[in-house]
């Protein structure tokens, strides 16, 4: 796939940006694309993990904030994980999706924010995810009630979802965590 980047005095000032935000040396990758290896996500994207790397070595500017894998990344970690060099690979996407939010970069298609949002919500009110009340707030957004209900014995008796929410998360500490930063967007603007 060829890729095209356009450079201008900003990017540096991105990618200077996005090392600022993770604490990561972004320098260090060397390609090995073990990151995309290990992405659950990068198939179904049109620039894997390994990609939007390379494209910040070559200096790309703010066409990486259009990247559809900055929001299909679930950052599951797996990515930063599999790193040799220790790239905190989810951070640096995390960083991409807090740059592109501020400077309003193209809104993506689909229901991948919907999405965000729901998993979100369920964190800050359960103090971990729930994954029966995300589900619910996900149809609700999109209605489409009885799509994929058919899986749902199936993960039920795998023990792949939980019909109660657990009680081991800290819901204190969680609603500190998202009140400090609701502060700190605050405070940015």
């Amino acid at each position: 796939m060829a890729i095209t980047i356009k450079k201008n005095v900003e990017t540096e000032g991105l990618i200077r940006r996005i090392e600022q935000m993770t604490g990561t040396d972004l320098s260090t990758c060397y390609q090995c694309k073990r990151c995309t290896s290990g992405c659950p996500v990068s198939k179904l994207a049109g620039s894997p993990p390994s990609e939007i790397m390379r494209r910040l070595h070559l200096k790309a500017g703010d066409e990486l904030l259009d990247s559809e894998i900055v929001w299909m990344c679930v950052s599951c970690e797996t990515c930063s994980a599999r790193c040799p060099m220790g790239i905190d690979v989810a951070a640096v996407m995390d960083a991409l999706r807090q740059l592109a939010r501020e400077k309003k970069a193209a809104p993506q298609e689909g229901n991948v924010p919907l999405f965000n949002r729901a998993f979100l919500e369920t964190v800050k009110f359960f103090g971990r995810t729930y994954d029966i009340a995300m589900i619910a707030a996900y149809k609700l957004g999109t209605r489409k009630f009885m799509d994929d209900t058919e899986k749902f014995p199936s993960m039920l008796k795998k023990r792949k979802i939980a019909l109660l929410p657990s009680l081991k998360g800290d819901r204190k500490t969680t609603r500190r965590i998202f009140q400090k930063a609701n502060e700190r967007k605050e405070a940015e603007r």
